[in-house]
């Protein structure tokens, strides 16, 4: 069975009859030791879309060089801090065209403005920012900057997410009613922030997490994926945040009740020390004519259940599979696409569109990835969320 693979879907947005230069790519943070920044690397250059170039890997010069090295870059691409990057890439002539920023959370919003400033396109892990406030400042950036934004909210570009978001789009489902998002994980079940352990420690520090732990780290997540599939927009929330482990400075489970325009409802749960839980993203849409269900720890199922006829399995490249699951998909159907993939997905679309803006043409229309207005609402859940739980779960707006 022909599977139309990411390589041929670049060439052609590329307008070309042979596959473009990869595109010149610099990173900020990801130094040795640091888990994403392992992930967008081997996301950027799984299609052969981007080259890596340059990098400022660590706030410490020492640990950025040493990165560095280990990369294979020459040392005068290798940066002791962001700002001095992004001056000298952008006089260069073989400058980097785009930055993956891979920082802690409240690093995001200076580094972006100081790639953004100098019209270098921005390719940034979530959440956007630390603070509603960077994060209203970084949109209002990023909207006056020629270069384009993309947020890294990864569960958008899995081939079944996209199919269902079709299929809602499509009216399978009717007018929705009813969206249930939950994201357990158990890794912060324990003090780990107390041992030294990296990722714990400052994903649990607010001066750098932001006043959202789980809620920021991955509510954000289930956040997103409930609005892109759904195309509802948020009108109020209610939340109740708990931090359960003694001493612990931010939330570490999430509750939260939604209320979407249009009238349909919602609940999401967030939770980091759910024990038995690794990375189970689970998204159900329920309609008047019928319901979805999409679980990430088994991405390439969907199942479809029209009202009052028994449920339907969608598998990735099978029967009932459209052209938007199609269009992500690398390997023949039964081989098992994820994590890695969802990533590499998104930084497709980025190349895509990064072209199109080179080439001073639009990119193709079924280019999609999350941009800074979804980085915006992502923080403004976030704060919402805990402003709502600080009044005893009032229902409460978005500030944006």
């Amino acid at each position: 069975m022909a599977i139309e693979g990411r390589d041929d879907g670049a060439v052609a947005e590329a307008g070309a009859g042979a596959r473009p230069r990869p595109i010149r790519l610099g990173m900020v943070g990801g130094g040795l030791g640091a888990f994403i920044g392992a992930v967008h690397r081997m996301a950027a250059r799984l299609d052969g879309h981007f080259e890596l170039v340059a990098g400022a890997f660590s706030a410490d010069p020492e640990k950025s060089r040493a990165s560095g090295a280990a990369l294979g870059l020459p040392e005068g691409r290798v940066y002791g801090d962001f700002g001095q990057m992004a001056k000298r890439e952008a006089r260069r002539r073989d400058g980097i065209e785009a930055v993956a920023i891979v920082t802690p959370n409240h690093m995001h919003a200076p580094v972006a403005r100081a790639f953004l400033s100098r019209g270098i396109h921005v390719i940034c892990d979530k959440p956007l920012t630390a603070t509603l406030r960077e994060a209203k400042a970084l949109a209002a950036a990023a909207e006056g900057s020629e270069a384009l934004f993309v947020l890294t909210h990864n569960y958008t570009a899995y081939p079944m997410v996209r199919q269902a978001r079709a299929m809602v789009a499509a009216g399978d489902l009717g007018t929705l009613r009813v969206v249930q998002v939950e994201y357990a994980q158990d890794w912060l079940t324990t003090p780990l922030e107390a041992t030294g352990q990296k990722q714990a420690e400052w994903r649990t520090d607010p001066a750098r997490s932001g006043a959202g732990g789980a809620t920021g780290d991955i509510g954000t997540h289930a956040f997103n994926l409930a609005c892109f599939v759904s195309g509802l927009a948020l009108d109020s929330l209610a939340a109740d945040l708990s931090a359960f482990v003694p001493g612990r400075r931010v939330d570490d489970n999430g509750h939260v009740l939604l209320r979407f325009e249009g009238g349909a409802k919602g609940m999401l749960w967030c939770s980091q020390v759910a024990p038995g839980n690794e990375n189970a993203l689970r998204l159900r849409v329920y309609g008047e004519r019928g319901g979805l269900e999409w679980a990430q720890e088994d991405p390439n199922c969907l199942w479809f259940t029209p009202y009052g006829e028994p449920k339907r399995l969608i598998t990735r490249g099978g029967a009932g599979a459209g052209p938007e699951a199609a269009r992500l998909s690398r390997v023949p159907p039964g081989h098992p696409e994820g994590y890695i993939e969802g990533f590499a997905n998104l930084y497709a679309e980025a190349a895509a569109a990064i072209r199109a803006r080179q080439a001073g043409r639009a990119p193709d229309p079924a280019v999609s990835y999350p941009t800074v207005q979804d980085g915006l609402l992502g923080v403004a859940f976030v704060e919402a969320c805990v402003r709502s739980s600080r009044k005893n779960g009032a229902w409460v707006k978005l500030a944006i």
